[in-house]
C-alpha cells in the first residue's frame, strides 16, 4: 500500500449539506477499494486564484490516504467524474 495525499475543491454554491455529501463519497470510494484515511482536513471556503466553471470560490478539502495503485486510479476517476468537484490533485508521499 503507497500513501497518498489528495486534495479537491467542491462548489462553495451549493447548500453545506451537499458540500459535506460530496466529502463524504470521497471517502467511501477509498474505504469501499480497501484503502484507510489517515487524516481529514476540512480547510473551508476559500476564493480561487481564477474562476473554475464560472465559480469564483470553492470548498477545500484535504486528505492523507494509504491505498494501492488502483485505489488511487479509481478515486482520481470518481472526482473527475463528478460536477460538484471543480479540481483534485493526488500526489504519492514519499516513504519514510
Amino acid at each position: 500500500m503507497n500513501k497518498y495525499e489528495m486534495m479537491f475543491i467542491v462548489k462553495a454554491t451549493m447548500e453545506s449539506d451537499k458540500v459535506k455529501a460530496v466529502s463524504e463519497n470521497m471517502k467511501k470510494v477509498v474505504t469501499e477499494c480497501g484503502g484507510t484515511i489517515s487524516e481529514f482536513k476540512e480547510l473551508g471556503e476559500k476564493k480561487l486564484a481564477y474562476p473554475i466553471k464560472k465559480e469564483l470560490n470553492g470548498y477545500y478539502f484535504v486528505m492523507q490516504i494509504e491505498a494501492t495503485k488502483e485505489a488511487e486510479a479509481e478515486l482520481s476517476r470518481k472526482a473527475g467524474l463528478d460536477e460538484n468537484v471543480l479540481r483534485h490533485l493526488i500526489v504519492k508521499l514519499d516513504e519514510e
